[in-house]
């Protein structure tokens, strides 16, 4: 099965000279397992593509399939509840919620799905990650990198079916960011889950094994449907 089909997707918005076209019919598919790169200038859609896959968003026209299951037929709530099930998410500035420690930011997607065991698999998938000394400490005391380590244990938390990365290096010098990207395709062939990721990294683009090229909202090159 594949893992999305994407179909005649179309995003525009109103600005003050009408409306402007920031995704123009795209349709292209993502087999199970594959792993795929969005890349393109600034200001070419890739994080508004990223964002209309996860149901973070809603399009202009065009339809996204996700193992089979219409994301825009379901409601803001059932999306919702359909990435806590099936979805990771890596960010670019980490999003770790300062209040909590280490340990609390991998619990919390587990603690929600009602995992009983969400203590014990956050301890190991810090450890797993290098962090089994940092379990206790808030983000604002750990580095740039401990900090997106931590955000890759809670992305793999919920073992996903998929997993969404938007520049997960772009906060990061580029040594501390290939060590990331090493640990992230480490943890993804573990998990067998699918991933995307945005970049602007040719490197890093090269690692998977396809990549979606946007130009000005159009695909350029790359995944067909």
């Amino acid at each position: 099965m594949d893992a999305i089909i994407v179909e005649h997707l179309s995003k525009r918005v109103r600005d003050a000279d009408g409306w402007l076209t920031i995704l123009d019919d795209l349709s292209f598919r993502i087999g199970t397992g594959e792993t795929v790169a969005i890349v393109g200038a600034s200001g070419s859609g890739k994080s508004t593509l990223l964002g209309l896959l996860a149901g973070l968003d809603l399009p202009s026209e065009g339809t996204v399939t996700m193992f089979g299951e219409s994301l825009f037929a379901l409601d803001e709530d059932a999306r919702a509840a359909w990435r806590a099930r099936n979805l990771g998410f890596v960010f670019q500035s980490f999003q770790l919620l300062p209040q909590m420690t280490a340990l609390e930011n991998v619990m919390l997607p587990l603690e929600l799905a009602g995992d009983r065991a969400a203590g014990e698999r956050a301890r190991a998938l810090l450890e797993r990650v290098g962090l089994g000394d940092r379990l206790n400490h808030y983000p604002k005391t750990l580095s740039g990198g401990e900090q997106q380590r931590v955000a890759l244990a809670r992305a793999f938390a919920p073992s996903p079916r998929l997993l969404f990365a938007d520049e997960p290096t772009g906060s990061l010098d580029a040594a501390t960011g290939a060590r990331i990207i090493d640990l992230l395709f480490e943890l993804n062939r573990e998990a067998g889950a699918t991933l995307v990721l945005v970049t602007h990294d040719p490197d890093l683009a090269d690692r998977c094994g396809k990549r979606l090229a946007l130009h000005a909202g159009r695909l350029e090159a790359g995944v067909t449907a």
